[in-house]
């Protein structure tokens, strides 16, 4: 029987998401995220930069886990630049997937560049080329052992389409396994990312990742539409989303909304595309946990989280949505993991952080049901607790506290951050 091809969910939270102005996650904040996206079956997370010295325990940290199979089937990888360099810290560290990024524009190659680097090789050979770059860094990540290796060709939407086709082609034969199409500015709309995802696909037949920012609010209509067009042309298609559209400027394609289209869209709902691995009832809690960790409260018409996304309050549209949900509600609030009570304590409340006291840590670990086999295992958790108020600087979450309990070799290297002599 003739394999199907998918479209697949990568995660960019960790990476993209984290790289919204004036915001961000701890570390311990991004290894949750990690948890609660592989809970959710999710394929893979682009969980960080191999590179960067203050994410490399954190990064090991997770790796760890995937090994004790506590992140799994979920796929790690790291962001690397077109440098060997980059590889081979990523090796050390032990991840085995990573995608290279390099910019493919004329404009951003003269811009960013300015006449340092050229994109072919033939175009002046005592100058690095951007073909030459890549091809070398893909080749190098092969030969050491990467599992996966994606090439992001950065600004693809305003590059020119033979450029394009012969970067992927150069990518491809190096030993790439997928093509990152970035529409990095937002620049796209449904139409034109259909028609040149469909060309680049069909002509290199190779998988193709979707990245699309919202700068014109089409971020996530340019991610589904692309990917369509990619299965359209024969190949496997990678959607790139972070959790509640985080992400520079305008942000990235939400993930529970490129989800809920490739769902229940007119066009996508018959299909059956979307990687069944996805388990859209985990989507309320991972939405309010983002939404905690990075302190932006969910817009009230989100679609699925949003608090008015399930709200009726004009007479025909209550009246109709209490005959029949389907009268005024495209899918059910059930499906998103919606509808428990939420109980808020307004007596007494006893937590636990950076100041905090064994008999304060004793009570809120009892009310998770958490026991300690002695005193000695209780203070070591204790004193991990406090580092990670002093690490978030915000009240511990239940899972967090779960976590550390669990997992407390993995969380101290987590809140371990040497700088650089």
């Amino acid at each position: 029987m003739e394999r199907k091809n998918k479209i697949y969910i990568i995660d960019v939270t960790n990476r993209d998401g984290v790289q919204t102005a004036k915001l961000g996650l701890a570390k311990l904040q991004k290894t949750m995220i990690n948890l609660y996206l592989n809970e959710m079956g999710i394929h893979q997370s682009e969980f960080g930069f191999p590179f960067t010295n203050h994410e490399r325990n954190y990064l090991k940290a997770n790796i760890q886990l995937a090994r004790m199979g506590v992140l799994k089937p979920i796929i790690l990888s790291g962001w690397c630049r077109p440098f060997k360099e980059d590889i081979e810290k990523a090796l050390e560290i032990g991840i085995e997937n990573v995608n290279i990024s390099i910019s493919t524009s004329e404009q951003m190659v003269r811009g960013k560049f300015q006449g340092r680097v050229v994109r072919r090789p033939q175009e002046d050979s005592s100058k690095p080329s951007i073909i030459g770059m890549v091809v070398e860094t893909v080749r190098f990540a092969k030969e050491n052992g990467m599992k996966i290796v994606g090439v992001n060709a950065e600004d693809a939407s305003r590059t020119d389409d033979e450029f394009l086709i012969e970067f992927a082609v150069a990518a491809k034969e190096a030993g790439a396994d997928r093509i990152r199409y970035c529409d990095t500015l937002g620049y796209d709309d449904p139409f034109t990312i259909y028609d040149r995802v469909y060309r680049l696909a069909k002509e290199v037949q190779i998988p193709i990742e979707l990245h699309c920012h919202n700068d014109l609010g089409m971020a996530v209509a340019c991610s589904v539409a692309g990917a369509k067009a990619a299965i359209d042309a024969g190949v496997d298609a990678y959607i790139n989303t972070t959790v509640n559209g985080m992400g520079e400027r305008a942000g990235n394609a939400d993930l529970v909304s490129v989800i809920l289209a490739l769902k229940k869209a007119s066009g996508f709902d018959k299909l059956n595309l979307l990687d069944e691995r996805i388990d859209l009832t985990k989507a309320w809690k991972i939405a309010k946990y983002a939404s905690y960790a990075f302190g932006v409260p969910i817009p009230i018409n989100q679609p699925g989280v949003g608090e008015n996304a399930f709200a009726h309050e004009s007479g025909i549209h209550a009246d109709g949505a209490l005959k029949d949900r389907k009268n005024y509600e495209l899918y059910d609030y059930r499906e998103l993991g919606r509808g428990e009570p939420e109980i808020i304590e307004t007596g007494r409340k006893i937590t636990t952080g950076e100041y905090g006291g064994i008999k304060g840590f004793r009570n809120v670990y009892e009310k998770l049901e958490i026991e300690f086999k002695d005193e000695k295992e209780a203070y070591k958790i204790l004193e991990l607790v406090r580092y990670a108020n002093v690490h978030t600087q915000k009240p511990l979450t239940d899972d967090e506290l779960r976590f550390i309990a669990a997992f407390p070799e993995q969380a101290k290297l987590i809140f371990t951050v040497i700088p650089p002599v």
